[in-house]
């Protein structure tokens, strides 16, 4: 994927003695040696990463952990110490002041988490400001605040002034107002923080539906692993300015890059995080008119599994188990077809694996399948239930015990 944003070798140091810092950090010293001896703190320290464009970039830490000073830097409002931040393989972190604002204005925008709205305009001057700051003439101003409201549920609260408006729906006014500039970049600084739960995961979902349509490059900011978790193409965790591993949500949950890892994910509900898709394998299966109870016995025996699907041309016809198999090769009269079971579950690929749990239950594998209904993989019982324990070899010690 091409990426649209790319971060190299990014430091921010504060303090009067950059350069002494970073020689002495260099050298092995502590960080609190090194403020100690120099007065000077590393907000961020050598961070490289890239986003593809069209995808959600998490960048989650606790407080202190440098999150906040990344993203500020990545617009402009911090200059960094030292690094690139490459644009589209523009660098705004060494370019003209001329330059950053024209980027800001046509290319970045950022939603806070306190919302920083104006509490005498009206929600579609909120929206339209950028727009306005930008030279836009008013009727258009209007047309791309509308549209933007449009977008996020809140058309009919344009007139409406913000005080009028609960917090979840202030925090869309927020969103609404990075949207209307058709920004390349959204930058969004722990945008939900200050929400309640309940209307906290009302806007995570409408983000997450923003984006479906939308394809913007984003990067969330956020303390939250469950909110990291559900938004992220890839997550980057952060810890004392310095970026401690950067992955998938299932990477990471499945493979932490150290103790400091494992911790944050030590509670995280499996369920939520992997899907079908990441328990799924290559679908062995039988052809309905070709195949026999003999060799529908035969293959489960080699595939080691316990039943598999019987497909008519392309389509579905059943499921067949090794029992059911080996009984009808041991009655005459009695073949493939009618053993095959046409009572079978289907999920798609994307189906958490929480949702997969009930449908295990039965002992038999799981279609997984496309809008075609076409078979695309199997998930087995027990690679649901391994997964969801964490431990992977658990399903290969049970298929070892398969016929």
């Amino acid at each position: 994927m091409i990426a649209k944003l790319k971060i190299q070798n990014l430091t921010k140091i504060f303090g009067n003695a950059p350069e002494a810092a970073r020689a002495r950090l260099e050298a092995g010293e502590s960080k609190a040696a090194i403020f100690e001896a120099t007065g000077s703190t590393f907000g961020v320290n050598n961070v490289s990463f890239e986003v593809p464009e069209g995808q959600i970039f998490v960048v989650m830490g606790l407080s202190g952990s440098g999150k906040s000073t990344l993203v500020r830097m990545l617009n402009g409002l911090i200059r960094p110490t030292a690094g690139q931040i490459l644009i589209d393989g523009d660098d705004i972190a060494s370019c003209s002041s001329q330059t950053l604002r024209a980027v800001r204005r046509n290319k970045i925008a950022m939603v806070f988490q306190h919302f920083a709205l104006f509490p005498h305009m009206s929600v579609a001057d909120n929206v339209a400001y950028g727009l306005k700051i930008k030279g836009v003439g008013a009727a258009e101003r209007r047309k791309s605040a509308q549209a933007a409201l449009d977008q996020v549920g809140l058309g009919a609260y344009a007139d409406s002034a913000p005080g009028e408006l609960s917090g979840g729906m202030q925090q869309r006014v927020g969103l609404a107002r990075g949207l209307a500039t058709n920004p390349e970049v959204l930058l969004m600084d722990e945008p939900f923080g200050a929400l309640d739960p309940l209307i906290r995961r009302e806007v995570q979902d409408e983000l997450l539906r923003l984006q479906k349509a939308l394809r913007k490059t984003i990067v969330f900011i956020t303390h939250d692993l469950n909110e990291a978790l559900l938004l992220g193409d890839q997550i980057a965790i952060m810890k004392d300015g310095e970026l401690v591993q950067v992955g998938t949500a299932q990477e990471i949950v499945d493979h932490p890059a150290d103790d400091y890892v494992s911790a944050f994910v030590a509670d995280i509900d499996r369920g939520k995080v992997f899907t079908a898709e990441s328990v799924a394998e290559e679908p062995v299966f039988l052809q309905l008119g070709t195949d026999t109870a003999e060799s529908a016995v035969q293959n489960m025996e080699d595939a080691h599994r316990n039943a598999l699907y019987v497909m008519d041309g392309e389509d579905i016809a059943g499921v067949v188990t090794y029992q059911d198999a080996a009984a009808a090769v041991r009655t005459d009269g009695l073949t493939l077809a009618d053993v095959v079971n046409s009572d079978f579950q289907t999920v798609d690929a994307g189906a958490a694996l929480h949702e997969l749990y009930a449908l295990a239950s039965n002992g038999l594998p799981i279609a997984v399948t496309d809008d075609n209904n076409r078979l695309l993989g199997v998930v087995e019982p027990e690679a649901v239930l391994a997964q969801l324990s964490g431990d992977a070899t658990a399903v290969d010690a049970d298929a070892a015990a398969k016929p």
